[in-house]
């Protein structure tokens, strides 16, 4: 018997057997497991204990609800808290479908930023006007078209939207994104998630905050100020102002790489899922659309500076003379002296066009574009890698719809402008009923339905989504006052010359809506919900329409009772409905749907500060004081929230403190009336 077995069979004085102790690779592979499966273990407790805890949000796209019996999947508004500080974080437009796809259903998911989402309104988007083109075109068919998209976002989140959605049984997924890359989340120009040139790591800390652990641990970096920098207030496209980029700026390297590889990863995921893709280059206003910052060349001496400005402001002179000619030859002087300042280019590219050369004129429009040190439009790198991945992929389900020469074909001289955008990249109903076209062609091919009727033309596109006189005006005016009067619009070359224009749209569109035409689209709303009763937009755009322009409350209520019912998961529903019950001074049941509201959203300032109007109403002002306070938190700039407190204080003999709310409320006025400047 060797030395091993005499030890194996080695006794105690008490007769019981002695095992031997573990040694060699037996006790570094033992002490290695302890290393990572004690704090893994520890990991996985801490999850589960905040998980029966119930604390954390989901971190999914989509969350489980309920219509009549059904189960469904909803829109999650808490989605973006992984990406976005929680008080401005974007979120989808309200969607719902059921869990398992119905007989005969062609389920598409359309993926991307604003653009993709319908900005400025949903209702009218691309996305929109491709369902009812294709329900015309195929009769037999059912087809559920979902947008899941919103504001601020790029191809890092969309890659998350893609993982999750792939699981519901997609037919096909629309990819219409890129103008965010360089401004959205880990972007060289974001004020959001900083830069990041490591692409797994990005993913790790996206993975980790789908954990409620990675969520406490934000909430705890957060507490101590980690986040102090991020903004406080949802500010738009004005809170990028200083996020300038210029185009030679090594960091779009790292854009472009992580571009891509988000693309491929946005493939393999829909395909791997049996779906097919269908990618889509960006369209964006060149003719019409100026830049919104401009960078000189960093090598650019103070001598050769103050001669390029005198060169340049000699330009402008000449061109607001209307001697285009001799513009263009003191824009091409300065440009000897520094040829990257996009607002150069772009003022070359409007005289070369009034003079009526418009090949050159492109060039120009082309290259200030891409100068842009405020990136909101996607250069040509970001398509060029959309038709690479898109062609690469040697699979007949993946496809693409080059949406830029689709534009530039209906473009005048190929050089597209506001006959097709509201401003920089949101689309106008032309526009949008342009890709929506383009969509419908390769969605048959990709699918393999044939087309048993014509698609819809522009007008009859119109009527079927509900795109009447008063959303043309109403459309006009968000695109003036939310968008053009104010920044980056207001620090735009010819700024004052497109408020006139539209503000003279805006005037004919106002007109145009008569006592006739009123009655007319509200018959319009009510054949469109008779045909397609389960369609919330349409519920909900005759509800606004009711209230606004018909003073019809009781219309307004009915409407958005319903849509409560169809997307019980969403926020939106009951505060649109609190509004209308609010005119008709139904306070308890304000009260009531906006405190479901914030169950849902508690995020939601106007839920908080409109609570806080129906408790003061009723006298309830320690309710009240409690949601204005809410609503501040949340909204810093909100004045009148300050004011009601001020004036609630100062009715309790609390002056001093009045006094100082009401500084407070004069700081966010003064603040808000800078915004709207």
């Amino acid at each position: 018997m060797n030395r091993r077995t005499e030890d194996r069979g080695r006794r105690t004085d008490d007769g019981k057997q002695r095992h031997p102790r573990p040694a060699g690779w037996h006790l570094w592979f033992l002490r290695l497991a302890a290393l990572i499966l004690a704090p893994l273990g520890f990991v996985l407790l801490v999850e589960a204990g905040l998980q029966a805890a119930g604390y954390g949000f989901p971190p999914a796209a989509t969350i489980p609800c309920e219509v009549n019996g059904i189960a469904c999947r909803g829109d999650n508004v808490k989605f973006s808290w992984r990406f976005f500080p929680r008080n401005i974080a974007p979120e989808f437009d309200p969607f719902i479908f059921p869990m398992v796809k119905p007989p005969n259903t062609c389920r598409i998911f359309v993926l991307g930023e604003s653009a993709a989402q319908g900005t400025p309104d949903c209702a009218y988007g691309f996305s929109r006007i491709l369902k009812v083109m294709l329900e015309h075109a195929h009769p037999g068919k059912h087809f559920e078209v979902i947008t899941a998209a919103m504001p601020a976002i790029n191809s890092h989140v969309i890659v998350e939207i893609t993982r999750d959605l792939a699981r519901y049984q997609p037919d096909l997924f629309v990819v219409y994104m890129g103008n965010n890359e360089v401004v959205g989340p880990y972007g060289p120009g974001t004020v959001f998630a900083p830069l990041l040139s490591n692409l797994p790591l990005i993913r790790a800390g996206i993975r980790l905050k789908a954990t409620r652990t990675g969520q406490l641990l934000a909430d705890i970096a957060a507490g101590l100020g980690a986040n102090d920098r991020s903004p406080k207030v949802w500010g738009g496209m004005e809170m990028f102002l200083k996020q300038g980029v210029a185009a030679d700026d090594h960091r779009l390297q790292t854009v472009y790489r992580h571009f891509r590889r988000n693309l491929h990863d946005i493939r393999r995921i829909a395909t791997d899922s049996g779906a097919g893709v269908l990618f889509c280059t960006l369209g964006c206003n060149l003719r019409d659309c100026p830049p919104f910052a401009s960078l000189h060349r960093p090598s650019l001496g103070k001598e050769d500076l103050a001669k390029w400005t005198g060169l340049y402001d000699q330009g402008t002179r000449r061109e607001s003379a209307g001697d285009y000619s001799l513009a263009i030859e003191s824009y091409l002087a300065a440009a000897q002296l520094d040829d990257r300042y996009a607002d150069l280019q772009f003022r070359l590219g409007r005289c070369y066009w009034e003079a009526g050369d418009h090949e050159k004129a492109r060039d120009r429009f082309l290259l200030a574009r891409d100068l842009d040190a405020l990136r909101f439009r996607p250069d040509r790198h970001m398509n060029e890698i959309i038709r690479d991945v898109a062609s690469a992929a040697g699979d007949q389900r993946v496809g693409l719809v080059d949406v830029e020469e689709v534009f530039r074909a209906d473009s005048p001289s190929g050089v597209p402008g506001r006959e097709l955008f509201h401003e920089h990249v949101h689309m106008n109903f032309h526009g949008d009923y342009l890709l929506a076209k383009s969509l419908c062609e390769k969605v048959a091919r990709i699918t393999g339905m044939a087309e048993e009727q014509p698609f819809w033309d522009e007008a009859g596109a119109a009527q079927r989504v509900g795109y009447n006189a008063w959303a043309h005006y109403n459309t006009l005016f968000k695109v003036l006052n939310y968008y053009i009067r104010k920044p980056p619009f207001t620090g735009q070359l010819y700024h004052q010359e497109q408020v006139q224009r539209l503000e003279g749209d805006l005037k004919q569109a106002e007109a145009a809506l008569t006592a006739g035409v009123r009655k007319q689209i509200a018959a319009q709303y009510r054949g469109l919900i008779e045909q397609s009763p389960s369609d919330i937009l349409f519920r909900l755009r005759f509800a606004e329409f009711a209230s606004v322009f018909l003073r019809d409350e009781p219309t307004a209520v009915e409407q958005c009772r319903r849509v409560q019912e169809l997307v019980p998961h969403s926020y939106k529903p009951h505060v649109v409905l609190a509004l209308s019950l609010g005119a008709l001074q139904r306070f308890d049941e304000v009260i009531e749907h906006l405190n479901r509201a914030v169950r849902i959203k508690p995020t939601c300032a106007k839920a908080y500060h409109l609570l806080g109007l129906a408790y003061q109403i009723q006298g309830r002002l320690d309710e009240a004081m409690q949601c204005f306070a809410r609503a501040v938190r949340l909204s810093p700039d909100d004045a009148e929230a300050c004011k009601r407190m001020a004036d609630i204080l100062r009715s309790r003999g609390r002056v001093r403190e009045a006094r100082a709310m009401e500084r407070k409320a004069d700081r966010a006025a003064s603040a808000e009336a800078g915004t709207r400047r």
